[in-house]
């Protein structure tokens, strides 16, 4: 059988399981997550996720863009190192990185045939717990010692909650996935703070009040020593431009010859909430007891590659991929294009799952919109444009709808053409997704 035929069924195989990322919010909500499953799974496979320290980073935003630094940072410090990483932007095996690179389509076919006794011993699987036992074994097998692992979904039952990390990193906390996790900042820091083990250091981005109270009765409950940047850490912006941002980062508690030490950083990734994050994930590499030195982390983040985080495709007219899609997030997209392009307003390629907080999305980006395309991808959740349109109707915003998504960024780029405004995609990853796609193949 060739490669791409091999992968293929590997495909069909993990989408034979339930895939919640591809059910309604009300079904979810009624979805039976434990971690049995998943203890009974890695038992069967001999336990690999023991075998290599882990940084585990959970969070509504910034955790992926965290992962891929301390990920980066490890490599240039001679670890191999494994990310785990999801949903996927174009391919599957982007959930599965060694070194920067995703694993290829023959190595997911053959752990897929490799764990198929093992799944077929323990019932009610899905296809994220299978994923995740899949990254577990990949690093082992190929040998990783050091790996990044990000929380799906949630943290306290999300599949990767089975390991004892090194560190553990809870970053900046909003409204999201309200009918799993909880209609409050309160019940979703609970649920977040659920990847908090016994004695293991845990480090917070900034947070608002009430979801620190909770990370903080949660870590003393546990004996886990939590560091907040921001308070205990401090870090400040010098410079940003479309070329990147640097920054120093004030670590009081990390002396140098006796002295506290201040180090400077440089990132490519853009927008103030990056800043947060690379403070967040120097604090975390700094106490994960992993060997690595100041002169490693900061060429490791110098180089981070993390797609669809307000990537310019484009400088002009500007054509930018981002990944916001709940109403926090459209917040910080708002304050990143004022800094980078400021005054400047976009036609907004937009489509979004339907148990998102639209009207809070546009409100927060309403004053640069000079028209939303609304689109649809093709994924189970995406919401159909009709109601979109409504509800950009209601905010007061004007928009047409344009199907497929490839149709609306040609669209987009269309009316750019003629007034030089950003063509700018949010709103939904599937979207974004589809965009970039149809992006390159233009």
């Amino acid at each position: 059988m060739d490669i791409e035929t091999a992968y293929n069924q590997a495909l069909d195989y993990l989408y034979s399981f339930v895939d919640y990322s591809l059910k309604h919010s009300s079904e979810l909500a009624k979805a039976d997550f434990n971690l049995d499953r998943m203890f009974a799974l890695m038992e069967s496979l001999g336990n690999p996720q023991n075998q290599y320290p882990i940084i585990h980073v959970a969070g509504t935003k910034g955790k992926g863009s965290t992962s891929a630094m301390c990920a980066s940072a490890l490599m240039v410090a001679g670890y191999k190192v494994g990310l785990y990483t999801s949903p996927h932007l174009e391919d599957y095996v982007e959930r599965i990185q060694v070194n920067g690179a995703a694993i290829s389509h023959q190595q997911l076919a053959e752990l897929v045939e490799e764990i198929k006794p093992a799944v077929a011993r323990v019932p009610f699987l899905t296809t994220f717990e299978i994923t995740t036992a899949l990254a577990f074994m990949a690093f082992g097998k190929y040998g990783v010692n050091a790996a990044v692992l990000e929380v799906g979904l949630g943290g306290r039952l999300d599949a990767t909650n089975i390991v004892t990390p090194k560190v553990s990193i809870i970053t900046s906390l909003s409204y999201d996935h309200t009918a799993v996790l909880g209609n409050t900042l309160t019940l979703i820091a609970g649920e977040k703070a659920g990847i908090i083990k016994d004695g293991v250091p845990v480090v917070s981005s900034p947070q608002k009040d009430e979801s620190l109270v909770v990370l903080e009765r949660v870590a003393k409950l546990r004996s886990a020593e939590l560091t907040l940047v921001g308070r205990d850490v401090k870090f400040e912006l010098i410079e940003s431009s479309l070329e990147g941002q640097s920054l120093t980062v004030d670590g009081g508690r990390w002396t140098v010859n006796g002295q506290p030490s201040t180090v400077k950083l440089q990132i490519p990734l853009l927008g103030h909430h990056q800043i947060e994050n690379v403070a967040t994930a120097y604090t975390a590499l700094k106490l994960s007891g992993i060997p690595i030195t100041d002169e490693q982390i900061q060429k490791g983040f110098s180089q981070v590659q993390w797609r669809a985080r307000f990537e310019i495709a484009r400088r002009d007219p500007p054509v930018i991929f981002d990944s916001a899609h709940n109403q926090d997030s459209f917040a910080k997209l708002s304050e990143t294009l004022e800094t980078y392009f400021p005054g400047k307003k976009v036609y907004l390629i937009f489509g979004a799952s339907e148990d998102k907080n639209i009207p809070g999305m546009f409100a927060e980006l309403k004053s640069k919109i000079k028209k939303i395309i609304i689109t649809r991808a093709d994924h189970p959740r995406a919401l159909e444009v009709e109601k979109i349109q409504q509800l950009a109707e209601q905010a007061g915003v004007e928009s047409e709808a344009v199907t497929p998504v490839k149709a609306a960024l040609t669209r987009a780029l269309e009316l750019s053409s003629k007034d030089g405004s950003i063509v700018l995609s949010a709103g939904s990853m599937f979207v974004t997704a589809e965009v970039m796609s149809a992006w390159k193949n233009k």
